[in-house]
Parts: C-alpha cells; structure tokens; sequence
C-alpha cells in the first residue's frame, strides 16, 4: 500500500513543499512516482519520516539527520548525542528565559510610565544560535533557506550575534507597536514590514504569495512563534496579519 503526498502532508503535518524537498535532496526520497509526476511513499518512508520529525524535534539539523539515516549510526549513540544537545539547549532556554523576563519586566514598567520601551539594548533573544541555524528555520523555503545557507556559511559568530540584535530590536518595535495599539495595517506597522520586506530582497526576489506563507510561518513555525510569543503575546500573529496586508496592499 502507498499514499500520495497529499496524504503523507495531512498525516504528518509536514508540507507537501518540505516533502519534495526532502525527496530532491535524498533524505527521503519518495517511493514511486506516479504517471501524473505525484509522488508516493510506502510504509518504509513513512517511518523514515517519523525518524526525520523526531530528530527534527530533538534540533538535529538536515545535514546531520542524513548522515544518520545513510550510515545507520547506533540508536545508543545517537541518543547519547542527543542528550547532550538537549543539556546545551536546556542552558540555552535558561538563558533566554532571563532575558524574556527583562523585556516583560521592561514592557510593563513602559506602560505604567507612558513611555516607549529603549529598544537599543544588548540583550538578545537568540543568544546561542549559530550561524549555520539560519538556514535551518528556512526550512520551509526552500530556495530562501539555499541563499541564507550560502551567506551563514561565511559568517563570523560575532556576524550573526549582530544579526540577532537587530532582529531582536525590530521584534521588540513591533511589540510596542502593538501594546500601542496600532492595527496590522497602520503606517508605522507597515514601515516595520517594508523595512524587513527589502532585507529579504537582498538575499532574493519573494512574490506576493512567497511573503504571505512567511509571514504564517510566524505562527506555524515552532521556532518562529516561540520567539515572537517569548517578547509578547500575540506578535506572532499581528506580525503575520501586518505581513498579509503589506502583501495584498503593496506587492499585489
């Protein structure tokens, strides 16, 4: 028995998009095409899929979830690995955490005062993140995530520490945008998405279409929402809303 994509998207969650993906660069390739071009995935892929969600889960990156799958490396070892990642990611979070607790903190002290957050702060809401991860939650764009992985390679820690801040500050300035009450379509809401509109462009032209699924990849990617809801309740979705409009209005 086999299912088409469509069905192995609806059954694991993962795009139809990811799965081709994962089928032209070899991780999982699919087990038959069809006459039509759709592809189709046996019992086999279908746990090969489950090992790639569970490893994606334990933050293993593509590049290492292959070399496991092609080299059948020890289930043992393989979680021994992945137990030490998640004592690394374990301090990573408690990092975050204290950080996520001063921009609370900061946020409510600016609403009893009536005065705007300071946004040029040193705090950085991706403190550990490394250059090659940037690639990685792109995943689900695929020729983004190609450029950002060409660029991430020659980056410097320090390069991507700087990246981090900045894109922690534009959170933070949508954040107060928000706690303002600004609609998604106000004119200092939409400056803000041209602004990170036109940093995206540097790296490639994105359509209309390609803006509006990253902008619901900030709710439906899990480490994109974490981030967002980590500054404030919600952003994540008035970001996505603010990205709609901004796609429909000016790029349509």
């Amino acid at each position: 028995m086999d299912w088409p994509i469509s069905e192995v998207a609806r059954m694991s969650g993962v795009t139809a998009r990811t799965l081709r993906h994962y089928d032209e660069t070899g991780l999982l390739p699919a087990a038959r095409i069809g006459a039509n071009g759709r592809r189709y995935y046996e019992e086999h892929q279908l746990l090969l899929l489950q090992q790639i969600l569970v490893l994606r889960a334990l933050g293993v990156g593509l590049p290492e979830i292959g070399r496991i799958l092609s080299e059948q490396v020890d289930e043992v070892d393989a979680l021994r690995g992945h137990h030490r990642w998640l004592l690394a990611e374990r301090d990573r979070l408690d990092a975050l955490a204290g950080t996520v607790s001063r921009t609370i903190a900061e946020l409510e002290q600016s609403r009893k005062d009536g005065k705007p957050v300071i946004t040029n702060r040193p705090e950085n809401l991706f403190e550990g993140v490394q250059p090659s991860q940037y690639a990685e939650n792109m995943r689900d764009f695929p020729e983004l995530a190609e450029e950002v992985g060409r660029r991430a390679a020659a980056m410097s820690q320090a390069d991507a520490d700087a990246g981090h801040r900045e894109r922690t500050a534009q959170m933070i300035r949508l954040a107060e945008l928000m706690a303002a009450g600004h609609e998604a379509d106000a004119e200092p809401v939409q400056a803000e998405i041209d602004a990170q509109y036109r940093a995206l462009m540097q790296l490639r032209a994105v359509s209309a279409e390609e803006y509006r699924a990253i902008g619901r990849s900030c709710v439906d990617n899990d480490v994109w929402r974490t981030a967002y809801e980590a500054i404030a309740p919600g952003l994540a979705a008035y970001q996505r809303d603010a990205i709609k409009v901004y796609a429909t209005t000016r790029l349509s």
